[in-house]
């Protein structure tokens, strides 16, 4: 049995006759419209504040100790900022598919509502994910334009971290809905915390991954936050290498098997 059995009733199944994908974009539409009081630097706002006080705190301060950063020869500001604009745009993708999405089956009932009308499970699951996708766009322009303001910005490369954050939205937004079909009751998201803080502590967000020995760096090198930061910080700092395109396939594959498996667990959480 799955652990999450709200979706369990009579009256709810596919509509015939819709495409498979059909009803992804009424359901990004509708989030967009419940947002629509905020503005999109609002909203950036709610995600960039705690990144950038880690920034003010960690980036600047220490780095005023720090210096430039061994064999990287960027301030220490510049190293750490795009690792935590890959953990904002990280942190809000999994907002919307987790905490969000667990908000909307367990207690709104409005994944339940929606499978009612033409949306189908699969519009259900996409359009999730590329609400998370835009979410983490929005975080990533605010993000930017902080750390271009401070003058942590030295390429002009640093644009193209805009569509990097679209995947790395996609990468852990299908992976978070995923996850989220687990989920029994709001203690459960301690074990995601106990997942995501040592993550974010030590996927090389504050330091290069060369300051750990051998084995320990292979083991960082398999954490999706560590490629996430490797793909933004190589392109926030104009260092375009071959080492760019692996982590690009990472989250792409990570997002891939994510989108699978969020499908089969959503078919089986609201129509069984």
């Amino acid at each position: 049995m799955s652990a999450l059995k709200l979706g369990e009733g009579p009256g709810i199944r596919d509509v015939p006759h819709v495409p498979r994908a059909g009803g992804a974009h009424l359901l990004l539409l509708r989030n967009l419209w419940v947002h629509k009081g905020h503005s999109p630097w609002t909203m950036a706002l709610y995600s960039i504040f705690e990144p950038v006080l880690y920034l003010l705190a960690i980036g600047v301060g220490v780095g005023r100790l720090v210096g430039d950063v061994a064999g990287v020869d960027v301030g220490y500001a510049s190293f750490v900022a795009p690792g935590l604009l890959a953990t904002a745009v990280m942190n809000s993708a999994l907002h919307e598919t987790m905490e969000a999405a667990f908000t909307k089956v367990r207690y709104d009932r409005f994944y339940q509502s929606v499978l009612v009308t033409p949306v189908t499970v699969t519009g259900v699951v996409v359009g999730e994910v590329a609400w998370a996708m835009l979410r983490g766009l929005i975080t990533a322009v605010g993000f930017l334009v902080v750390i271009t303001a401070f003058g942590l910005v030295p390429s002009a490369w640093a644009l193209a971290t805009l569509p990097a954050a679209l995947l790395v939205g996609f990468a852990f937004g299908a992976c978070g809905l995923a996850v989220t079909t687990y989920i029994r009751g709001w203690h459960d998201f301690q074990y995601v915390q106990l997942v995501l803080l040592p993550m974010f502590l030590f996927a090389t967000t504050f330091y290069p991954v060369t300051v750990y020995p051998r084995v320990v760096q292979f083991v960082v090198e398999l954490l999706p936050l560590y490629h996430a930061i490797q793909l933004l910080r190589g392109l926030a700092l104009g260092r375009i290498e071959p080492a760019l395109l692996v982590s690009a396939a990472y989250l792409v594959i990570m997002g891939v098997l994510g989108l699978v498996v969020a499908r089969r667990r959503w078919t089986r959480v609201l129509l069984h």
